[in-house]
């Protein structure tokens, strides 16, 4: 999953040019200069490079320098915090934004709201705050996870992937149909006689068990959560929580229709992006998140998009995305709010016509004008509202990862290994989470502060 990836992050060539280029303001007396710092595919450079363009335009005077920063962003980040040469505004690694926030090193955007009205309309979960009235931020996009697939893959095996709530698969059906469409290299079936799991041409289904948001609706489907009301004890050693991952686990090793560790992997360790995988038919479906509809489209796959299996109400995790702020101790603060505001508004950016993101203001879900303006396109296909649009507006849950308190310790020193040892099948799902729960409850400090506008 080529965002996710960008998310985890890698290399630090280029590190002193980009801290050179912060920090700065060299134009003429009058001139407005702003940085915006990012990361992406080369599809997101493109579009957020037009974004500012159109920006600039829209705003004699002021010139904003795109800074694009694909590797390491938290090192680069941090070290332009610690070297005081930060960007107007930019993209933040979730966890980060609060830790930043409740320093001090982000604007507080609570006494903006007023000012620009779209951004006091937002969806509730899309604000990120550090305290009572501290908005650092908000998540970027309103991403979802979904359930993508090669169509003329599922065609020929039969498959009708749901494109509404209403009409999701059950795990047992998504195990029947992912079945169907596990071929090896000798065309046979999982089900059949002399399948050869070692040598297979196209995986029915690739569900992440090691990345939070492709699991998060599952659990919650299955009326589990990550953590108490308090965020006090992890519940991951509950039977709601084991089922969900041991089905998922069963997907490798007993029903062999997902992938297992390394059998994506084209060269090293790198995994396909999802527009490759259907592309090339390695893989029927995929679980992943919207995001990848940009590259779906520029990569010229023929794919559809359908709603994640359930086991009782259907969920998928919502806001899944990076944070979005205006860094503290600019010079320019007021003209870094206005290009913060307008960097995720639909009426002046093409970033959500063009599938990368999805938006934030809750009229893009309900008023059908405002539906239209930005998936009544070529870019967006027939079953997107469905499956899409009144499926994340009636059956979204705000990614667990963006509200649980000291996440980035938790995941360092215990959920990611315990996750990567039950995707590698030598142990059972519950033996595991059995052992890790208590483990990550000594780490929790509670959820991050919500509060209504």
């Amino acid at each position: 999953m080529r965002r996710r990836d960008l998310l985890k992050l890698g290399g630090l060539a280029a590190l002193g040019a980009t801290a050179a280029a912060c920090g700065g303001d060299s134009g003429s007396p009058g001139d407005v200069r702003l940085q915006f710092m990012y990361w992406g595919s080369t599809f997101e450079k493109k579009a957020i490079e037009t974004m500012l363009a159109q920006y600039a335009k829209q705003h004699a005077g002021v010139q904003v320098k795109p800074l694009y920063t694909p590797d390491e962003y938290d090192v680069k980040l941090n070290t332009l915090v610690a070297g005081n040469r930060l960007p107007d505004v930019g993209y933040v690694p979730m966890a980060m934004s609060f830790r930043l926030g409740e320093q001090g090193k982000l604007v507080n955007l609570f006494p903006y709201l007023k000012k620009y009205p779209q951004l006091a309309g937002y969806l509730p979960d899309a604000y990120l705050w550090s305290g009572q009235d501290n908005l650092h931020g908000v998540a970027t996009a309103n991403e979802a996870m979904m359930l993508w697939f090669s169509k003329s893959a599922v065609a020929a095996a039969g498959v009708a992937p749901p494109a509404d709530a209403a009409s999701a698969w059950t795990w047992d059906q998504l195990i029947e149909n992912a079945t169907k469409l596990t071929v090896d290299q000798n065309g046979k079936r999982p089900d059949e006689s002399g399948f050869d799991p070692n040598q297979v041409r196209q995986f029915g289904i690739s569900s992440s068990i090691t990345y939070g948001a492709a699991w998060y609706g599952f659990l919650r489907s299955n009326g589990g959560d990550f953590a108490d009301k308090d965020g006090k004890k992890c519940l991951l050693d509950t039977p709601e929580a084991i089922e969900v991952f041991q089905n998922l686990q069963d997907l490798i090793y007993k029903h062999r229709v997902a992938p297992g560790p390394g059998q994506l992997a084209a060269t090293g360790d790198e995994v396909p992006g999802t527009n490759i995988l259907l592309k090339t038919k390695r893989v029927a479906m995929v679980v992943d998140g919207h995001w990848s509809l940009l590259d779906m489209n520029e990569s010229k796959v023929d794919y559809g998009i359908g709603v994640l299996p359930k086991y009782a109400e259907p969920f998928t995790a919502t806001q899944v995305a990076g944070a979005s702020a205006v860094f503290a101790g600019g010079k320019h603060e007021q003209e870094a709010v206005e290009l913060f505001a307008f960097h995720n508004d639909p009426r002046y950016v093409d970033l959500y016509a063009k599938g990368l993101w999805m938006p934030q203001e809750k009229k893009y879900y309900e008023d059908q004008a405002a539906v239209d303006s930005w998936t009544k396109n070529e870019q967006h296909p027939q079953e997107f509202r469905t499956a899409v649009v009144d499926y994340t507006r009636e059956h979204g849950v705000p990614d667990f990862r963006n509200r649980v308190k000291n996440l980035s310790a938790i995941s360092s020193d215990v959920l990611t290994p315990a996750l990567q040892e039950i995707e590698t099948g030598k142990r059972p799902a519950g033996e595991i989470l059995k052992a890790v729960a208590p483990k990550i409850s000594g780490l929790l400090q509670g959820w991050h502060h919500t509060q209504a506008l």
